[in-house]
């Protein structure tokens, strides 16, 4: 494994990061895809094994229990110090609006739940896991910056944001003396690539760390089209972000067949080497042993200029999809996909 600064943290994380959305309970939450508490320590402990430090889970999945299931395997299998723990808040509710909770009240609420589901004192990384059209962003920032001066989290990170709006939150943080974003968390991989507009280059100026998620696009860069899995037959969202663009995306990924084939490696390795050659960390999901060793072989994978070039050059502007093109201003009052993950508090 090799590792890398998170930014403009002293986190030293692996440069893949387990990503824990698929682990919980699969009757308690948005997907029916999930793996059970054995299953997720299996793939916990053997990432351990391979030198993973880096771990990203949420309180929005399958209602905290991925939370719960990381943290009673990372209290099992290793010291607390040794390795990056990230979760993520979500915004208030409109519940939580209509009875007077404010933005910092509100994530003080979060961060104590979550790590009551960790059974931890402190979290790594808070993240903020989308933008709250709904709550002033001073309110956020002045919510974190109590969060990591309590000693809740060392440093926060933001995810499915635009270039300006994590520029502009900095800058207020700067103002004000308040943590500022260490790490953006976005959507990011071969076939969508949108991320490369502004966020990338922003992201390189000021040494904020890019941790995209869905960096196999949710299976489509590791497997050929035509096979099947239960989370590919059941993963609608998934569904959502990638079937528009279906025809055009299947060029590229003919392209990753092609050069695993002649490097004599597997299609994970090639589209997450690719990433590697762009971002600090990628949060890679893993439900079976192998995703996880795929993802690791990709560290030691090298493609040359020709090859990343091959691989990026059919590449087609895509609309904006998933959070970011649901969690709009216009959108605000409407319900996203995690709108209901939260647990009540």
């Amino acid at each position: 494994m090799k590792y890398t600064k998170l930014g403009n943290s002293d986190l030293e994380v692996s440069r893949i990061c387990l990503g824990c959305m698929g682990f919980g309970d699969a009757k308690n939450g948005q997907h029916s895809w999930t793996i059970d508490e054995e299953k997720t320590r299996e793939i916990i402990k053997r990432a351990l094994d391979l030198g993973v430090n880096f771990f990203d889970t949420a309180i929005a999945y399958q209602s905290g229990t991925s939370e719960q299931y990381v943290g009673r395997a990372v209290r099992d299998f290793v010291k607390r110090d040794d390795v990056v723990i990230a979760t993520k808040f979500l915004p208030r509710t409109q519940a939580d609006i209509e009875n007077g909770i404010t933005g910092q009240e509100h994530i003080g609420r979060m961060i104590n739940k979550s790590l009551q589901n960790l059974g931890m004192d402190y979290v790594d990384l808070y993240i903020y896991h989308m933008w709250d059209w709904n709550t002033p962003i001073y309110d956020i920032l002045d919510g974190l910056n109590r969060v990591v001066k309590a000693g809740k989290a060392r440093y926060i990170g933001i995810s499915n944001c635009f270039a300006w709006q994590i520029a502009k939150a900095n800058a207020i943080a700067e103002r004000e003396g308040f943590e500022k974003f260490v790490s953006v968390q976005g959507h990011y991989n071969l076939i969508f690539r949108e991320e490369e507009r502004e966020m990338v280059p922003f992201c390189n100026e000021e040494n904020i760390a890019l941790t995209p998620y869905s960096a196999l696009a949710s299976g489509r860069l590791a497997r050929k089209a035509d096979e099947v899995t239960k989370r590919l037959r059941e993963d609608t969202y998934a569904k959502f972000k990638y079937d528009a663009t279906k025809e055009q995306d299947e060029v590229i990924i003919n392209r990753v067949i092609e050069l695993a084939k002649k490097k004599n490696v597997t299609m994970t390795e090639i589209s997450l080497a690719w990433l590697l050659t762009k971002v600090a960390s990628p949060v890679v999901g893993a439900t079976k042993l192998h995703h996880i060793e795929g993802a690791v072989g990709a560290v030691n994978t090298e493609l040359t200029d020709e090859e990343i070039k091959y691989l990026e050059e059919p590449y087609l502007p895509h609309p904006l999809a998933g959070v970011m093109a649901q969690n709009r201003p216009e959108n605000k009052n409407n319900k996203h996909v995690w709108s209901t993950g939260s647990q009540k508090i």
